[in-house]
């Protein structure tokens, strides 16, 4: 450790003096905690392939065949990180045939030696030199201050350790003794306390006559009149006694714990749930039917969560983003989000459901779907915000099947000069954008991968992951990729939606597809933009022209607005 240049160097010591450990393993470190190095790159080893990379790798130096005495007869190899950006495809190559990939920081300085010499004495010795992690200058204080440095989850940041107990930041004491600071933090205990009483007895004070001055400074009195018709009563979003004793808190309406509560039938009626919360059916006093989510636990991230989907929905509106009505405030018994009610559910429960069985929907309406929720994220991204949780969870209809895209708890502000946000990874396994995944690197373009994968289930009616399926399977953007990128679409399509006997649905999956391809690319720069998107969409149906049930329904297609139920389910349901 140098603390002078706030630098710790380490090393693995699996891989000194053995580039083929017995179980290759990836080491886990906090780099918001201890970030590499500038000197600091990763050297990655794919052990275990059953195919070789088609370059000669022997006069290769980035890539080099270790010597690992596979029993199997596999190769192995190191590949620098200089390859990712220039041989995109002998990285994809490797991933799908290797059994064990290890990611393992290495001296940047001690690589190019051993680039130069080609040898795997020169990659074990650049191994063996280790690398280096800066450290947060409180360590420095601590250190001075003879105490140890170290890490505390419950925190979430440096402290230091000192003889007796663990401090913030040094040992350093002020020279008082134990009576006195008693007495200094008896003293300063009660001059706060007496500082905030004083405080709220003001606020009680000046917000009793501002709520009078509403009555009697506008010639009311002080007691709301009663002469209120029911038929206007039920126009409002509560009472007027209600609204007297309401604060407007985030800019939106806020509701009491009891009230939402009482709503929901004591949180009785569940319509599904996530990974921070749980979302019930409820109806207000006024009769409106409402989504009600509620936060598992009351965390400074929940909390964080919480604001961050009322400050991205008050201020945002457009027909295909669900509507906010309001919200208990942070100091409420628990965290609330009133949302409108959306009848049929999310896109998965009719792709995937029950719902897909007893009214599937049909493939121009799947279409329709498509083009409304990509038109929600264009509208989002021109408005300088990254849903980052794109997926047909998050995918909600109403009654005429229109979309309403939601939950925003993951979303970030996108400044527009920048080009990206680093952030450590968030979202659903099968949606996130693996470059994001790899990188810590945000921005638009990894809400059109998951925008690619939302329209790979529009196609297929398949899960985005799926155990079931076999290995190289399971998570639907690699099927979709293969698929389509073979020529086989036919293979990924729902057959049941029309590809097969008919020609203009053949068309038109075809041509999605293929746009879906373009969304999952594993380049960023290789993907459109959601604009992009959009235009390619909204043309799909003003060239084609689709007979689905009748000539009326073949005309509204031509308008852009498909019939949503399958010919199928339409039979069934009117026999």
């Amino acid at each position: 450790m140098n603390s002078k240049s706030r630098i710790i160097r380490l090393a693995r010591m699996d891989y000194i003096n053995d580039l083929c450990p017995n179980k290759p393993e990836n080491a886990t470190l906090n780099n918001q905690v201890l970030p590499f190095s500038e000197d600091t790159e990763l050297r990655t080893f794919y052990y275990r392939c059953r195919l070789s990379p088609k370059v000669d790798v022997t006069n290769s130096g980035h890539i080099r065949q270790l010597d690992c005495g596979d029993d199997s007869g596999r190769p192995s190899f190191s590949v620098s990180s200089h390859l990712y950006s220039r041989k995109r495809e002998i990285i994809n190559e490797l991933r799908e045939s290797c059994g064990s990939i290890v990611n393992v920081p290495v001296s940047r300085s001690a690589l190019r030696i051993e680039e130069r010499n080609q040898s795997a004495e020169a990659l074990t010795k650049a191994l063996e030199k280790g690398f280096e992690l800066s450290f947060n200058r409180d360590c420095s204080r601590c250190r001075r201050s003879k105490g140890a440095c170290g890490y505390n989850n419950t925190l979430g940041g440096f402290v230091c350790y000192c003889i007796n107990e663990s401090h913030k930041h040094t040992c350093e004491k002020n020279g008082l003794s134990k009576p006195e600071k008693i007495g200094i933090g008896f003293v300063c205990g009660f001059l706060g306390a007496t500082l905030l009483a004083a405080c709220l007895l003001c606020f009680y004070i000046r917000r009793r006559k501002k709520l009078a001055a509403q009555y009697t400074n506008k010639g009311l009195s002080a007691t709301p009149p009663t002469s209120i018709s029911r038929s206007n009563h039920a126009l409002m979003p509560s009472s007027i006694s209600n609204l007297a004793n309401r604060s407007v808190d985030y800019g939106v309406q806020v509701f009491s714990y009891e009230e939402l509560e009482e709503a929901t039938d004591h949180f009785s009626r569940e319509l599904g749930d996530g990974g921070f919360s749980t979302v019930y059916y409820g109806i207000l006093k006024d009769g409106r039917a409402v989504a009600v989510k509620r936060f598992f636990e009351k965390s400074l991230k929940r909390v964080e969560q919480f604001k961050n989907e009322i400050d991205i929905l008050k201020s945002l509106k457009h027909p295909h983003l669900v509507i906010l009505y309001g919200c208990t405030t942070r100091h409420s018994r628990e965290l609330l989000l009133v949302y409108e009610y959306i009848s049929n559910g999310t896109l998965a429960d009719n792709l995937h459901g029950d719902q897909a069985q007893s009214r599937p929907i049909s493939w121009p309406g799947r279409l329709n779907i498509a083009i409304q929720t990509a038109s929600a994220l264009s509208f989002l991204h021109a408005s300088g915000i990254i849903h980052r949780d794109v997926k047909t969870t998050n995918i909600l209809l109403d009654s005429n099947y229109q979309v309403k895209v939601a939950d925003f708890g993951l979303s970030r502000l996108f400044p527009p000069d920048l080009s990206h946000i680093s952030t450590g990874p968030q979202g659903t396994p099968g949606y996130v954008d693996p470059e994001y995944y790899q990188c810590y690197r945000l921005n638009e373009k990894s809400d059109v991968y998951s925008f690619g994968v939302v329209l790979a289930e529009l196609i297929s009616s398949k899960k985005a992951v799926d155990i079931t399926r076999s290995r190289e399977d399971i998570n639907l953007a690699n099927m979709a990729i293969s698929k389509i990128g073979n020529d086989s679409v036919h293979e990924l399509a729902d057959l049941s939606l029309g590809f097969a006997r008919d020609p203009s649905v053949n068309r038109m999956m075809i041509s999605v597809a293929e746009l879906a391809f373009g969304c999952l690319q594993q380049e960023r720069e290789a993907r459109p933009s959601m604009d992009e998107v959009v235009k390619v969409l909204r043309e799909i149906p003003g060239v084609v022209e689709v007979d689905v049930r009748s000539g009326d329904e073949a005309a509204l297609l031509k308008h852009g607005v498909p019939p949503v139920l399958s010919p199928v389910s339409e039979k069934e349901t009117s026999g």
